[in-house]
């Protein structure tokens, strides 16, 4: 069944099947994404998650279906909501729990926090709290990935708030223009913050409806199906990568929670909450592996799995000690330190 809001005639359909271990895989990551936001989640309740954060509860078959479809080489660049795609990409889950503890064992060493995860060993290129900042950058990456003759394909993630941003027309036309590698994301979770997108917006499809003015395909795409998710990344991603061009695809979704840990998320209307807490991609992804006769015993074990490496991961990053001042008085000005200033 097409997600609350949309038919089937509304979405792309991709050509394709995805075969068992790829399945289990996407199963494996949905579970272990969500399994951290919620840890995340209680972690902000205990005050020691430092700053503000924002969550992809509800959202995790687009990170899993990307990342299964990308190769080790694959660029990703994401938003401020970007802990799936970090973990997604490979990134160790304990290094990003610290991270995210402010803690000196993280990915920056306690040094960006929730808003700013990057791993460039794992193609991560960083998450941006400026909205819609990223989406020139990446053209830069695509433009590398050609001039250095690499099969490197540029992800770029990115919310349906920056459809209404100039950044995001610009960057689409020189994509488009100069052919390049890249594959732009819209993950349409239906509110820009506060505010539903299709309130501010002249056209249904807040992305596919502008892709045909920049010779572009209009895709939407089901982003609570990872196999929908998989098949439609795997398919551009080839396209991109053999020289033929970008594309823009929207995943169409919906966060379950507020825009960040702040928001109680009140203006969301009662019956859409609670028709899309039916077409939960968990539940969903779960559903479909047990029709295909994969044991539930199976599943479980993924899931008390995910569960004990989030345990671990924990345990770690609340033991890590913080940075000290030989870390965080470096990288703060062109010399790479602070002494100059005094």
């Amino acid at each position: 069944m097409p997600p609350p809001g949309l038919s089937a005639q509304d979405l792309y359909t991709p050509v394709g099947e995805v075969r068992a271990p790829v399945a289990l895989d996407l199963f494996r990551t949905q579970v272990r994404l969500r399994r951290f936001e919620k840890r995340a989640y209680d972690l902000f309740l205990q005050n020691l998650v430092k700053g503000t954060s924002h969550l992809s509860l509800g959202m995790e078959a687009i990170a899993a279906g990307f990342a299964a479809a990308m190769t080790p080489e694959d660029y990703t660049f994401a938003t401020y909501r970007g802990h799936a795609h970090t973990l997604a990409r490979g990134a160790p889950m304990d290094a990003v729990l610290a991270e995210l503890l402010g803690r000196d064992t993280g990915l920056l060493h306690g040094k960006g926090g929730s808003m700013h995860l990057t791993d460039v060993e794992h193609g991560m290129m960083g998450s941006y709290a400026i909205v819609g900042a990223h989406l020139t950058v990446a053209l830069g990456a695509g433009w590398s990935a050609r001039y250095l003759g690499r099969p490197r394909v540029t992800v770029v993630f990115f919310g349906d708030g920056a459809t209404n941003i100039g950044a995001f027309h610009e960057a689409l036309n020189l994509a488009a223009t100069w052919r390049l590698p890249v594959v732009f994301v819209c993950e349409n979770n239906q509110y820009m913050e506060y505010t539903p997108i299709r309130a501010v917006t002249a056209v249904r499809r807040p992305a596919a409806d502008r892709a045909p003015a920049y010779g572009m395909e209009p895709v939407l795409i089901d982003g609570n199906d990872a196999d929908a998710v998989f098949l439609t990344a795997s398919h551009f991603l080839g396209r991109a990568r053999a020289g033929d061009g970008p594309a823009l695809i929207e995943a169409y979704t919906y966060r379950s929670t507020g825009h960040s840990r702040a928001d109680p998320a009140h203006y969301k209307p009662a019956d859409e909450v609670a028709a899309w807490a039916k077409y939960d991609p968990l539940d969903l992804y779960r559903r479909r592996l047990l029709d295909g006769g994969v044991p539930a015993a199976v599943l479980d074990e993924i899931d008390a799995s995910a569960r004990q490496e989030v345990d671990a991961a924990t345990a770690k990053a609340k033991a890590a000690p913080a940075p000290g001042p030989d870390r965080l008085l470096t990288n703060l000005w062109a010399d790479g330190g602070s002494s100059w200033r005094n």
